[in-house]
């Protein structure tokens, strides 16, 4: 596949006069955005381990699909789902969201239990290995493109690090990824940063609590009384997520699920957008992030834009939102690319 160069094919951003701020970007699209852009249709999709995965479909069958991976404790509601969602089905492409364990949100805002004793975590990517197989066998004539955000673009990252000549995902993108979750975790030890880990932190401690009081599995890896304490990622993680996944501890996780090792190895043709004041990682982490991904990996950095954010125009009433709309016209490119070869 021969790529145009990214300067030519991504647009610059300008940040919205009224959001100059890190936090206000971040924060600005979940206060204000809809979540019900994209009309789904649900899946339940068996796991290898018996779990039941919830997918939600959106567009036509036999189009070139996106498959989308969200941010920790995100969902195919997402705000910035929906955007990538209902961008993708402008272009001419079908759209599948891979709601990782836990988090699919049924009618109400009830969250979907999981039946096994486990979760999900940045690092995870046999869920995700798993539909893009089934995504593939079901439609070979179509290419399958992928987007990740946050947590969902690390996984993503590692997926392709560790499968180099895979041939199911055609080209993939992704937006404010935490490389490096040991300096992530540790750069959101700041106070602006608690305010974000403690709002994920309410909802991880009760699902941990959950699967103590379902599985006996789960209540011999997870050290409860640690959990409630926890105040810090490092502290959830080393009490909860680590154990509960067969990491060690929060260290031997961050170093082994951190996208940042596999980057070298990636030979799938990649998008990856990054804001500097990217309120969940130092600057110092994508230097690293730079020198270790491979020719196939195109990172574009811009100085604003806070984590998965990057609001723009000049209206209050119609802001845009670059990243989404940069993310899903670059794939969609590789799409007609592939399209043109076949």
């Amino acid at each position: 596949m021969t790529i145009a160069p990214v300067s030519a094919s991504i647009p610059p951003f300008l940040p919205a006069p009224f959001l100059s701020g890190p936090h206000r970007q971040t924060i600005w699209g979940r206060l204000v955005r809809s979540r019900d852009l994209v009309a789904f249709r649900r899946e339940r999709l068996e796991a290898p381990d018996g779990e039941r995965l919830v997918l939600d479909h959106a567009g036509e069958e036999g189009n070139p699909r996106l498959l989308v991976l969200h941010g920790l404790e995100g969902s195919s509601r997402s705000v910035y789902v929906q955007g990538m969602a209902a961008a993708a089905l402008a272009r001419g492409l079908s759209v599948t969201v891979l709601n990782f364990r836990s988090c699919a949100v049924e009618t109400g805002g009830r969250t979907v239990a999981v039946t096994r004793p486990r979760l999900y975590h940045s690092g995870d990517t046999a869920d995700l290995d798993h539909v893009a197989r089934t995504l593939a066998a079901r439609s070979p004539g179509q290419p399958l493109v992928a987007a990740g955000v946050s947590l969902g673009g690390n996984a993503l990252l590692k997926w392709l690090g560790e499968n180099p000549a895979q041939p199911f995902v055609a080209a993939a993108a992704t937006v404010s990824v935490p490389y490096d979750l040991e300096a992530g975790s540790r750069f959101l030890e700041c106070p602006s940063g608690r305010l974000y880990v403690e709002v994920f932190l309410k909802t991880l401690r009760g699902k941990s609590r959950d699967l103590c009081a379902r599985f006996r599995e789960a209540r011999e890896r997870i050290d409860i009384h640690r959990l409630e304490l926890a105040q810090t990622f490092w502290d959830l993680d080393d009490a909860a997520t680590g154990p509960l996944h067969g990491f060690a501890g929060a260290d031997d996780y961050y170093a082994r699920a951190s996208s940042v090792g596999f980057l070298s190895r990636i030979a799938t043709p990649t998008l990856c957008l990054s804001a500097t004041d990217d309120p969940f990682l130092p600057p110092s982490a994508l230097q690293r992030v730079r020198a270790a991904a491979s020719k196939a990996v195109a990172l574009v950095e811009v100085p604003r834009g806070g984590h998965a954010g990057f609001v723009g125009g000049s209206s209050l009433f119609r802001p845009s939102y670059w990243a989404e709309e940069a993310v899903i016209g670059w794939l969609a490119d590789r799409v007609r690319e592939e399209n043109a070869g076949s």
